[in-house]
């Protein structure tokens, strides 16, 4: 497996060896071994999530306060997505920076992202089936989300505001700077 850090500390992609031939591939996801090696430690994962959505879909962008947090580790087993995280760690040098990347059946990268980050993806593909380990349970008391088409954070999902596909929920959800948060360094 391939490490690879990104600009903002803590957010990690993972590049599993693929192992092909004329019956199919074979992969390793997960390896705590390994990823303890690649900087990823003591995590605990204790809930698995699936979700199928269709192009255009945008769903994000989502944390749970803490003491409720949640770690993710996310991929794309079809289809493809842009998967985004912002530090929403007060303190940070990086705080209310973004990083993206493209997850796809093809390039089965996947995305780690620690606690004190929020999260969403925009679909690309006619539909993507997204799945993530958390490292604690869904908590509906302490979730919380800001509103993925923020000016001030300016993402390129890839969709045209005018054609994304967004829940109640999360089209309703306040600005970054109005959203209640409680993470810090």
């Amino acid at each position: 497996m391939k490490f690879t850090s990104t600009d903002i500390p803590g957010l990690l992609i993972i590049e599993p060896v693929v192992f092909k031939d004329d019956r199919g591939y074979f992969l390793e996801c997960y390896n705590e071994q390994k990823f303890s090696e690649g900087g990823i430690h003591n995590t605990c994962w204790v809930q698995d999530n699936e979700s199928k959505s269709s192009k255009g879909v945008i769903r994000g962008m989502h944390y749970q306060l803490e003491p409720y947090a949640q770690a993710k580790l996310v991929r794309v087993i079809s289809g493809k997505v842009f998967d985004v995280a912002v530090d929403i760690r007060k303190g940070s040098p990086t705080f209310g920076k973004w990083f993206g990347v493209e997850l796809s059946c093809e390039n089965k990268k996947q995305f780690y992202i620690p606690r004190g980050f929020a999260h969403g993806f925009s679909v690309l593909s006619d539909t993507a089936t997204f799945i993530y380990k958390c490292d604690n349970f869904y908590t509906p008391s302490a979730e919380r989300g800001f509103n993925p088409f923020d000016s001030s954070l300016d993402i390129p999902w890839g969709i045209d505001k005018s054609q994304a596909l967004l829940s109640q929920r999360d089209s309703s959800l306040p600005l970054m700077k109005d959203a209640e948060m409680n993470f810090s360094l």
